[in-house]
């Protein structure tokens, strides 16, 4: 007998927990609160980054191979690659722990990097300036993934492997035990297995995940480039300073679209039902971060603001685990899921079907540097 799951949440770990469990022969449901794709979802946005640059944190650094490999199988399925490279320019100011890090955990893992002077740095980039700078680390890997190219592509991907994708369907309520949920209208749907994937919305559904994971209202910054410039751009990497005091990022334009600048240190507040307008003050706020870093600042101008909703875990560790044997949550990515989302569901396949134990998925999700999967083959392996 065909197995059937309900995945809740149509951002990209939905889509893609559901992608990977319909290839694992189940008969799939996936409920949306919203559209889809869904223009308030944490995915829904130009743009995301993949990048091997994690600091300390050596589990996430070695998973983003894996990644790549798991986006391959993503491209194939969609027969179309929503992904463009661009390199990754990790910068160091005052506060270097984190970039020092990153360095040391290149070298445990072999991967190719270049430590630049901040002289080399602006003669490489010259829509940069080094300003404070003391040293930037290198690596031609990493690039940006078109998230809402992605999501739309996997949307319509499942529709035509016989995926039910039950748009404008929000669900208020869970049995966790018996694998169910129930819709507003008053229906009830069962399966085998339940998978919750509703990002900022998650302690709705699941209270006890209220004192594990926090809502973060985020702003991201859209600046149209001078004309002059515009070549520059399209040769421009993705840059990160992710020290304390700075935590922004920048997306170089391509294709027409604007250089991207985000916020990383988290706002742990907001409401994703209702704090969706990004203020002037805080807009402006934002692209300052970037003001001693672009050359000329001055001519760039705001074209769009927008907001974006984190679930921030305090260690920004994911949380993928059952909550009972039949239902499992996916959550507490903390703004850089997005790289992970079609690996995390072909796990997330392999745990339920038991080719991975799940303490050992969970620990692995959670960044730490050894998790000891069994031996049996994995889903991922499986598909290569």
């Amino acid at each position: 007998m065909t197995r059937r799951a309900i995945v809740i949440g149509g951002g990209i770990m939905g889509l893609s927990a559901a992608w990977a469990l319909r290839a694992d022969g189940f008969a799939v449901t996936l409920f949306e609160q919203g559209p889809l794709p869904n223009p308030l979802g944490s995915s829904v946005d130009q743009h995301r980054l993949i990048r091997f640059t994690y600091g300390a944190q050596l589990g996430y650094t070695a998973m983003v191979a894996a990644a790549y490999e798991a986006w391959e199988q993503v491209w194939e399925a969609l027969g179309a690659r929503h992904y463009a490279a661009t390199g990754t320019l990790a910068l160091a100011g005052p506060d270097r722990d984190w970039l020092a890090n990153s360095r040391r955990s290149f070298e445990t893992l072999g991967i190719e990097h270049e430590t630049l002077a901040a002289a080399e740095m602006a003669r490489r980039w010259p829509t940069l300036v080094a300003g404070d700078i003391e040293e930037a680390l290198w690596t031609a890997s990493g690039g940006v993934l078109f998230a809402e190219d992605i999501v739309a592509g996997l949307a319509a991907y499942l529709r035509k492997q016989e995926v039910s994708l039950r748009c404008n369907s929000p669900v208020v309520s869970l049995d966790v035990e018996r694998a169910s949920a129930t819709l507003a209208d008053g229906s009830t749907h069962g399966a085998d297995v339940l998978v919750i994937a509703t990002g900022p919305w998650v302690a709705r559904l699941l209270p006890e995940l209220a004192a594990r994971v926090t809502p973060s209202r985020q702003i991201v910054v859209y600046l149209d480039v001078p004309s002059d410039a515009v070549a520059h751009w399209a040769r421009a990497p993705m840059v990160l300073e992710l020290d304390p005091d700075r935590g922004w990022y920048l997306v170089p334009s391509d294709n027409g679209r604007a250089v991207k600048i985000g916020d990383h240190r988290f706002s742990l507040s907001g409401n994703p039902d209702r704090d969706r307008e990004a203020g002037a003050a805080e807009s402006e706020a934002l692209a300052a971060l970037a003001q001693a870093r672009l050359a000329d600042f001055a001519r760039y101008r705001i074209r769009e603001s927008k907001t974006c909703f984190y679930t921030v875990q305090p260690e920004e560790r994911f949380i993928v685990e059952p909550v009972t044997p039949r239902s499992w949550v996916m959550t507490g990515f903390s703004g850089h899921g997005f790289k992970f989302g079609a690996l995390m569901g072909l796990k997330l396949a392999d745990g339920v079907s038991d080719r991975i134990p799940a303490g050992a998925l969970s620990a692995w999700a959670r960044g730490e540097e050894r998790a000891p999967f069994d031996d049996s083959p994995s889903l991922l392996e499986s598909r290569q």
